[in-house]
């Protein structure tokens, strides 16, 4: 009897064979802009995976909980991007810009970034939302209504959701309504219904005298978990931001309410010198850095069973002594880094970022930077950056 031999069963496909599997793999990477770049070296079949638009969006979807601070942008937005992160995932300048063409000569500043979206400012009571990595951009006119007088605006931009493309405008203002009673006011635009929703008020419980100025600071909103938080100034004297009124407007998403918070009396705030920040377990805090000392003063908002707010001084941080440095008076405009929980500290000694959990700190090379920066966090992928597609060969030739 002549015995049969069947062949071999095939082997069964590796985890980097099945193309369901490996996007997986690869949605997993670490959102740093050389990541996709790096996997797309590895072969044909990687790069038609990794280069996909769809896949694209999915990647940056994924990673909007995780997102790395890429640089920062000025005030006026009148330089090219400020890179924050070393060689292969150095942003190049030049990348992400946006400069008035010659039929739009109006200047124009930011206002923030959040969730990759940057909110920019013109004179002509235009906004636009901006999303730097894929360049779309988002034009939107002042709200009807919503015009208290003489008052400085700030806003804010965010994404409705981690997983949706929609977007919010939060704009606030301090000033006198029709009884010239001090308020603060806010108005919410969506791209979703592409309309600007009711403007919303509180009253100002304020100890200065209705004669002196009292307006939101321009230092960019800090979100804390569904709330918007700005600074609110006002001065005993017209003259100086010493000795200023010292509150926090709080912007509730989810019930469109506003609140006014007063902050500790014991603190002497110089506006510029104090962010409002995201405390471990995701409560309000703010962060004020004493201009003589160099000690930074973290506080924490603590709410009783009756639901009524104090303010406690949770630690104090020396920043001579961590950065090796003597700073006294060379300490510029801080800022906050939602995503990263980062300190942005310029100095005359260099541009730092200090994490406030581990307050581990770094320095960021070439950065002498004294002005108004805005901490732009976001996933970008080469491929899908403007400019065609051709920003890998930028970011491997520095590996």
């Amino acid at each position: 009897m002549t015995s049969r031999h069947r062949p071999p069963p095939s082997p069964a496909a590796g985890p980097l064979e099945n193309d369901d599997l490996l996007s997986e793999i690869l949605l997993r990477l670490p959102p740093q802009p050389s990541s996709l770049p790096r996997a797309s070296a590895v072969c044909t079949r990687w790069r038609s995976l990794a280069s996909d638009p769809g896949f694209c969006r999915r990647f940056r979807i994924h990673h909007r909980r995780n997102l790395p601070l890429l640089g920062f942008f000025e005030n006026s937005l009148g330089r090219s991007f400020i890179p924050a992160l070393e060689a292969p995932n150095r942003v190049p300048p030049g990348r992400f810009s946006l400069q008035p063409g010659d039929s739009d000569p109006i200047p124009f500043r930011c206002i923030g970034c959040r969730h990759g979206l940057v909110l920019v400012f013109d004179l002509r009571r235009l906004y636009l939302v901006w999303d730097p990595v894929t360049g779309h951009q988002h034009r939107l006119a002042f709200p009807p209504g919503f015009d208290p007088e003489g008052s400085t605006v700030n806003g804010a931009v965010l994404r409705a959701g981690p997983d949706v493309q929609h977007f919010q405008v939060v704009l606030v203002a301090a000033g006198d309504d029709d009884k010239k009673q001090r308020r603060v006011f806010a108005c919410v635009y969506s791209s979703e219904t592409g309309l600007w929703g009711n403007v919303t008020s509180t009253p100002i419980e304020s100890e200065v005298p209705n004669v002196l100025p009292i307006a939101v600071d321009t230092v960019p909103a800090v979100l804390v978990g569904r709330s918007l938080y700005w600074l609110l100034k006002g001065s005993s004297s017209s003259h100086s931001p010493f000795n200023a009124e010292k509150q926090i407007i709080e912007f509730d998403l989810e019930k469109q309410k506003l609140a006014v918070i007063r902050m500790p009396g014991a603190v002497d705030v110089f506006l510029g010198r104090v962010t409002v920040v995201q405390e471990d377990g995701g409560g309000l805090g703010f962060l004020i850095v004493k201009d003589l000392t160099a000690q930074a003063q973290l506080w924490k908002r603590k709410m009783d069973s009756d639901g009524v707010g104090s303010w406690e001084l949770k630690r104090t941080i020396d920043l001579n002594k961590l950065l090796s440095l003597n700073l006294e008076k060379h300490i510029g405009i801080i800022r906050f880094a939602e995503d990263n929980n980062l300190l942005v500290l310029p100095t005359v000694f260099g541009l730092f970022t200090v994490q406030l959990q581990s307050l581990q700190y770094k320095k960021l090379s070439g950065y002498n930077i004294f002005c108004h920066l805005h901490p732009f966090e976001s996933v970008y992928i080469a491929e899908t950056g403007i400019g065609g597609g051709h920003g890998a060969p930028d970011l491997l030739q520095n590996t």
